[in-house]
Order: structure tokens, then C-alpha cells, then sequence
């Protein structure tokens, strides 16, 4: 191959590698504007497999392991074959109160005839013992009429060996939007089991007490 040759070879290799770049920066741009565009449903559900993000380091930054606190992500045991997840991370310090108590949830439920899933942002944490009571507000979710609302959740850690146990808010109703002005940290009893996970309760170590 001649100088000539080869510069024309190096001018196209250039050409279609610039090409090639323009084309990926195109399709980018257009996948980014179809997510920001799309439905609720782009939106990655919760899953057990992959929990949700834990606090920020400048909020973790602040919290002590002895902290009161609510982690961890389970799948529930269902006769049904239904599909049920939750995860939380949420928790708060020993000199501040269950209101101040930050952090994030999030549930999937799949079933053979319906399905729905939502995140949020804790708003209460209450911790006894190994028993937990939180509320959120909701965030996102694919269900109508919930985003906004507030729902609560019950976990007992039962430890090692042994399956938790989890309640929610709407477990007379099965909706979780049917419960009116549901104050902060109110749920049912923790009477579903864990088919796979695991939770964390770290108590509050009440000040006087």
C-alpha cells in the first residue's frame, strides 16, 4: 500500500469511527428521552434481590450502630404462588424521636390475576425488642390512587434459623389505598412469614428507661 493508499485508508477508518460514535450519542440520547417519557412501568419494580439504595453516606455519616432501625429485604411465603417483596432501610438516632426517623421502603406483589409495586420514604420507625412498626410515604408506585398516601409495616426478626415474620397497613382491606389518614407508625400485626430473606430490628433504647 502507497502513502497516498494509506492516508485515504486512515481519512475513512476516521470517517466511520466518528460515524459510528455520532450514532451511539444519538441512540442515548433517544433511549434517555423514552425513559423520562415512558410510563410508570419503566420504572425497575423492588425486588428481595436487589434492595433498596441504603441512606446516603452524609446520612449514615450521623448514625451509630447502636441506632434504632429497620433493614433489610425478604420474599414472603404465599400458598398461592403469588410473588410478595419487601425491603426497608430506615432507621434513626438515640438522641432523636420514631418521627424523625428517615430512610426508604419498597413492595412488589405479583400475582396470577393482579400486581402492583411502590416505593417511598419512611416517615416513623418505632423499635421494641426485635418487633418493628414503620410508616412511609409513598413515592412511586403503578397503582392507582397511592402515590402520596401514607402505609405502615410490621416486622418481627426472629433470628437466625428462624423466618421472620411481616405485616402491613392494608391487610383487612387488601388495598392499600382503601385506609383513610393512617397516622404515622400504625400496621397490622407481623402475620405474614419470610419464604426467603431476612430482616433487621435494632431496638430503641428508650432515654429514662
Amino acid at each position: 500500500m502507497n502513502r497516498s493508499d494509506r492516508r485515504h485508508s486512515t481519512h475513512t477508518t476516521r470517517s466511520t469511527a466518528r460515524r459510528y460514535l455520532r450514532l451511539v450519542a444519538v441512540s442515548a440520547a433517544v433511549l434517555l428521552a423514552a425513559g423520562a417519557g415512558g410510563s410508570a412501568l419503566a420504572v425497575p419494580p423492588p425486588d428481595a434481590a436487589h434492595p433498596v439504595p441504603r441512606a446516603t453516606a452524609a446520612q449514615s455519616a450521623t448514625h451509630q450502630p447502636a441506632d434504632a432501625r429497620l433493614t433489610g429485604s425478604a420474599k414472603l411465603r404465599r400458598a398461592d404462588g403469588d410473588d410478595v417483596r419487601f425491603s426497608f432501610d430506615a432507621r434513626f438516632r438515640q438522641d432523636e424521636m420514631p418521627d424523625k426517623a428517615r430512610g426508604t421502603f419498597a413492595f412488589r406483589h405479583v400475582g396470577k390475576t393482579t400486581s402492583g409495586w411502590a416505593k417511598g420514604r419512611i416517615d416513623c420507625l418505632v423499635t421494641g425488642g426485635k418487633v418493628a412498626v414503620a410508616s412511609g410515604i409513598v413515592t412511586a408506585t403503578d397503582v392507582a390512587g397511592l402515590k402520596g398516601k401514607r402505609v405502615g409495616f410490621s416486622v418481627h426478626d426472629r433470628g437466625p434459623g428462624r423466618a421472620d415474620r411481616l405485616g402491613y397497613s392494608w391487610a383487612s382491606t387488601n388495598d392499600p389505598t382503601a385506609t383513610k389518614d393512617l397516622p404515622k407508625c400504625v400496621s397490622s400485626a407481623p402475620f405474614e412469614t419470610v419464604e426467603r430473606g431476612d430482616f433487621t430490628v435494632v431496638p430503641w433504647e428508650v432515654p429514662g428507661n
